[in-house]
């Protein structure tokens, strides 16, 4: 198979000195090159999967040119686009055929390039895709017309969601417009379900999608898990260095890292800067040098780039705590550890995660820290169960004994992505009658549940709105107001947009906030501590300078993702068995040991509703994941109140 590659791929494999294609290369290639199916591939990470991609796409772009864009390639972060960017250049070095990206971050100037002189392969965002779509209508058949493979990144990033089921559409209208069914080749290290990412994959188009089998070879995978009582607020002398006057949780965190190249997960973004903000404290006081550094979607780009290069550079420590920025397949290289702290939300995430070590050789190797705050005597019955450690077990296990993924869920009526392409449609093709709104719209894969009386009422709902206006010639055009919303860049995206604050010092900018300070609010950002010194809610800026002294205000707002209802099951045979885990850690035992008898001697685990030591007080256990606990408390808070004399539902979601 690999005589059949461009002499161009030959050559660049000679000269890295590879001796041949891996496994799931040469099934890809034999697919591409000898069927006329879709291609999903489905493999582990640094399996090669990016290069079972662009090298029969290549050689196909090779053999045959386009006239226009010969290959888009799609992906859910800008971050992993400019990775794949790098490789792709190094790769066609000695190649006729351009990449080029096209995102937020990159310049105007460049993208004229690819408007005036459309080849090779783009690299895009949904998002960017949907600026095309509404801004350049007139130039879509000159920049796609022989577009020849879309690649598609991550797809289980968009099964299953609003920006998903956007890029469906954006795909199908790509179609028509330009009277060209490019092939789809979609990309992904954690499915659980091949069937249902084949058929997201086939959706509005006439090919089958084959999914190489390969045979298991079987991951080598090395977890610990350790649990700390937090004493939160450690008060330190200036000039102690000595381990005991450091938070142990921070202190053992400092350990793991010193003088290594390690990853850290956080599951949010505050809990990211609160680790390195911590490290970098123990690592001044105790004369190490700063390896330090922040990757989340509220770093500004300068920085994000330079955490990344630290993570690549061959035999330089370096430690990055981040987000799901760091979840994708961004190459960084080898790591000596992963660490995540508290649980990841789902078995994808926790794979992604561990996929991050062991690129090379050896074993995956993860180690879990979870943190609660040691009880101070006031805590209700279920404050004293350690949910995070029993989540992390968990997880582990579902994926350990029964290779269980969480399947992707299906939406069946997007109501708010039809309102969106209905907006993105009219801007894109000005007036339009209802007949030819409905056939436009309606086709599409995601909206084949929606019926026409449904969509007639909605169009009705937003001509009230004014988003919409009916014309004497009974066509539709945008309205004043859906002018307006189309005509913003904040319209491309299909998920919630969150006004930010930019914060900078000096002049350099360090990133955003989503929660607007006060004058004198210290806030961590970029893993540091800054002072506010001023507010502009004008232009939504804030000035900062460096302090020495801790964070008292929190920057962003968000939740973890929802729980699947089987891994909260799971959650409860944790405490109802007696098993004591392998990757266990001591502290990490004891916990668990403590939690069983608790729960146990509380009855919690034989009845879902329980009555607390206060009056008037009860606690209810449904161990459902996070969709259906948020059914059942709104039933309850709206529709339950008088018949069971409720005067009010709190808890922590989606557990009491």
């Amino acid at each position: 198979m690999k005589s059949r590659l461009a002499p161009f791929i030959q050559e660049y494999f000679h000269n890295q000195g590879w001796a041949d294609l891996r496994p799931i290369q040469v099934e890809a290639c034999r697919v591409v090159f000898d069927t006329d199916a879709h291609l999903l591939v489905a493999a582990g990470t640094a399996s090669g999967k990016t290069e079972a991609a662009f090298l029969p796409v290549l050689t196909c772009l090779h053999d045959r040119p386009s006239n226009s864009i010969g290959a888009l390639y799609i992906g859910p972060l800008k971050a992993l686009i400019n990775d794949q960017f790098e490789r792709l250049t190094d790769l066609l070095q000695s190649a006729q055929i351009p990449v080029q990206m096209w995102h937020g971050d990159v310049t105007q100037s460049k993208k004229n390039q690819v408007l005036k002189n459309p080849q090779g392969i783009l690299q895009i965002t949904p998002e960017s895709l949907e600026s095309l779509l509404v801004n350049k209508s007139k130039d879509l058949d000159r920049l796609f017309g022989q577009l020849q493979f879309v690649i598609i990144d991550e797809v289980h990033a968009f099964i299953g969601s609003d920006r998903g089921d956007q890029i469906l559409c954006q795909l199908t209208r790509l179609a028509h417009i330009t009277n060209n069914e490019p092939r789809r080749i979609g990309l992904s290290a954690t499915l659980g379900d091949y069937k249902l990412a084949e058929d997201w994959m086939a959706a509005g188009t006439k090919r089958k999608v084959i999914t190489p089998t390969m045979p298991n070879a079987g991951r080598k995978i090395s977890l610990t898990l350790e649990h700390f009582y937090d004493p939160g607020l450690v008060v330190r002398a200036i000039g102690d260095d000595r381990d005991q006057s450091f938070n142990p949780y921070h202190l053992h965190l400092f350990k793991q890292t010193a003088a290594k190249k390690c990853l850290i997960f956080a599951n949010g973004r505050t809990a990211a800067e609160e680790a390195v903000a911590s490290l970098r404290d123990i690592a001044g006081a105790k004369n190490y040098p700063d390896i330090y550094h922040v990757h989340h979607g509220s770093i500004s780009a300068e920085l994000r780039e330079i955490a990344e290069a630290a993570m690549r550079t061959p035999d330089q420590p370096a430690v990055t705590a981040a987000t799901v920025t760091f979840e994708m397949g961004i190459d960084l290289g080898q790591l000596d550890r992963v660490i995540q702290l508290e649980s990841p939300a789902s078995v994808a995430s926790f794979l992604q995660r561990l996929g991050r070590s062991g690129r090379r050789s050896g074993a995956s190797e993860m180690s879990f820290l979870c943190a609660e705050d040691r009880p101070s005597g006031e805590e209700t019955v279920p404050e004293l169960v350690p949910w995070q450690l029993l989540q992390c077990i968990a997880i582990v296990q579902l994926y350990l004994e029964d290779q269980w993924i969480e399947p992707p869920p299906k939406v069946q009526y997007p109501y708010s992505l039809l309102y969106h392409q209905t907006l993105s449609t009219l801007a894109s093709q000005g007036e339009l009658t209802a007949a030819e709104l409905a056939q436009q719209l309606l086709t599409l894969p995601a909206f084949s549940a929606i019926s026409q009386d449904d969509y007639r009422q909605l169009l009705r709902h937003w001509i009230a709105l004014d988003h919409i206006e009916r014309t004497p010639e009974n066509t539709f055009i945008l309205g004043i107001k859906g002018e307006k919303i189309a005509r913003t860049f904040k319209f491309y995206a299909i998920f919630p947009d969150n006004a930010e604050y930019l914060v900078k010092s000096n002049s350099q900018s360090i990133g955003t906030v989503m929660v607007p300070p006060s004058e004198g609010d210290r806030l961590s950002l970029a893993g540091r501590i800054w002072e506010v010194q001023r507010v502009d809610n004008d232009r939504k800026t804030v000035s900062v300078k460096a302090t020495a002294r801790a964070a008292n205000a929190s920057s962003w707002r968000g939740t973890t993702g929802n729980i699947h209802s089987r891994v909260l099951q799971r959650m409860k045979r944790v405490l109802q068995e007696d098993t004591l885990y392998s990757y266990l850690q001591p502290g990490a035992i004891k916990r668990l040991q403590e939690a069983r008898r608790f729960t146990r001697s509380k009855g919690l685990l034989d009845r879902p509703l329980t009555y607390l030591e206060d009056d008037g007080y009860a606690c209810l256990f449904p161990w459902i994941g996070s969709v259906a606990f948020r059914t059942l408390e709104r039933y309850l808070r709206l529709h339950c109140k008088p018949s069971l004399k409720i005067k009010g539902v709190r808890g922590d979601r989606p557990i009491f």
